[in-house]
């Protein structure tokens, strides 16, 4: 066990794929079943349309807050040659299917309920983000966070890291960061930050007691 670090200073959460539902072929296999009729369509087309959330591209722009709805919606139908009427119904889709994942909200109130710290850091563009605000109770256990579309940075890069450890007043060497996304762990390994990458609620939980961290 980890003496030095057995009480963190926080423990800090993603969102999409930890805390809120993130499956984009089931989503785009719902919602444009003609464009998508199996497994291996859906997965060509989420690599078309998200493509991979890499940094620069368009969606990853819409999170970082620099292109507007209207904006991503045609970049994207461009680009893919996907009717926008399409895209837009693809994205209107998506605060719905971002229902929240009950073991881990289950997990985050018996954090909340023994007084640990809790906050934020999600890719997250401002539509969806305040949706899931706006919806959601149980977000009042985060003391705050950091949406990527508030401060102009996305998720791996490492700026939007030092930016929330800045902002939210964290040691991040004394923290605990949650996410399903292995880049996102290796930035925030690389950056001093503890880091566990997110499977299911159950997992993370016992990991994070393996190693002295809760």
């Amino acid at each position: 066990m980890n003496k030095a670090f057995s009480a963190p200073q926080a423990v800090v959460f993603d969102f999409g794929g930890v805390l809120f539902n993130w499956q984009p072929l089931k989503l785009i296999q719902s919602v444009l079943p003609h464009h998508a009729s199996d497994d291996a369509q859906a997965a060509e087309l989420a690599a078309l349309v998200f493509q991979s959330f890499v940094p620069g591209s368009d969606w990853s722009e819409f999170d970082r807050g620099a292109f507007s709805w209207d904006e991503v919606a045609s970049r994207i139908s461009t680009r893919t040659g996907l009717p926008e009427v399409d895209v837009r119904e693809l994205m209107s889709a998506i605060p719905p299917h971002l229902a929240p994942m009950q073991d881990t909200v289950a997990w985050l109130e018996r954090l909340a309920s023994q007084g640990t710290r809790l906050h934020f850091l999600s890719n997250m563009p401002q539509p969806y983000a305040e949706f899931l605000q706006r919806e959601h109770a149980f977000l009042r256990h985060f003391e705050s966070g950091v949406f990527s579309c508030d401060v102009g940075q996305v998720k791996p890069n490492a700026d939007i890291f030092h930016t929330t450890a800045e902002q939210l007043g964290l040691d991040a060497t004394q923290c605990v960061f949650i996410d399903d996304n292995a880049h996102n762990i290796t930035t925030a390994l690389g950056l001093g930050w503890r880091a566990v990458r997110f499977v299911d609620a159950a997992q993370a939980e016992a990991e994070l007691q393996q190693r002295g961290w809760l």
